[in-house]
């Protein structure tokens, strides 16, 4: 059997992305189980999906520890104490991280890593940063065995049950091809033996009081690394209206001493609504490229 992990943020169709590799491997003739695992459904909060693959009966249920292969939608759950997505991947297996293929990281030199930025990809293809479909093309190309044409199959399955219009379908479809080409297939060669679990080291301060901060979020718990875009107030189209300031859902907008916003990055977690609330348009989005520890 062969066991598939997918860590994403919501948003990014982390559990529509194991639903396509599920029904795309059950199109091949195998059995599949695919299942999500997420709390209140939050944009941004983490969240992970599981796909099981086999040529027989699958009895297991639930959370998969000892993963053959690892799909990471957003790198920067990589640095996140609780998501832990390199955890129980098998020596041997493949882990996937939607990443620039240029990005460096001394942790990552060698081993079955293989890096290919989905996102990018889907904001020239599609126009949005969702990558459910790209990552199930991803995680497809990963086993060796689910190709290429059921993979589109299942796309038009599982995305015409959302409802999606038919010119993006379209592109979807466009998406599917394009990540299933490109991403190269590594070599699967699991040993009994997982990789060294990872181990977190909290200081007794944040073991007997994780202190909470008035942003209402803990001191190891930062949104600001939820974005992929950021908002960025133009001061000189901004009129101090306190519009943004009184939409912000999370409190990360604070007022200066003129009445001009000013924005928490550390617990902006990037949904927007400033920016579609403003009424002078003096608010951009600006794509992310610092992630917050």
């Amino acid at each position: 059997m062969l066991k598939i992990r997918f860590h994403g943020r919501g948003g990014q169709g982390v559990k529509t992305s194991s639903h396509i590799l599920g029904r795309a491997a059950f199109i091949e003739g195998f059995m599949a189980q695919d299942s999500p695992v997420y709390g209140a459904e939050r944009r941004g909060a983490p969240v992970v999906a599981f796909t099981r693959i086999s040529n027989s009966p699958i009895l297991e249920r639930g959370f998969i520890f000892d993963p053959d292969i690892v799909v990471v939608m957003d790198e920067t759950l990589l640095d996140d104490w609780l998501a832990r997505p390199l955890e129980g991947l098998k020596r041997g297996g493949v882990l996937f991280i939607n990443t620039s293929p240029d990005a460096a990281d001394e942790r990552f030199r060698a081993g079955n890593v293989v890096k290919y930025s989905l996102t990018d990809a889907a904001l020239t293809i599609v126009g949005k940063p969702v990558i459910s479909s790209a990552a199930a093309a991803a995680a497809a190309k990963m086993t060796g065995f689910v190709k290429r044409k059921s993979v589109l199959e299942a796309t038009v399955a599982e995305l015409s049950e959302l409802g999606l219009k038919d010119d993006v379908l379209e592109r979807n479809l466009r998406l599917v091809g394009e990540v299933y080409d490109a991403v190269p297939r590594p070599v699967i060669n699991v040993e009994p033996e997982t990789m060294r679990r990872e181990v977190v080291t909290l200081s007794s301060r944040h073991v007997l009081s994780l202190d909470i901060l008035s942003l209402g979020n803990s001191t190891l718990r930062r949104t600001g690394n939820w974005r992929l875009y950021k908002p960025v107030v133009d001061y000189q189209k901004c009129t101090g209206c306190m519009v943004c300031y009184i939409y912000c859902p999370e409190s990360a907008i604070v007022l200066d001493s003129a009445g001009k916003p000013l924005i928490d990055y550390e617990n902006c977690k990037g949904c927007l609504v400033c920016l579609k609330e403003c009424p002078l348009k003096a608010i951009d989005a600006v794509r992310e490229v610092k992630v917050y520890a």
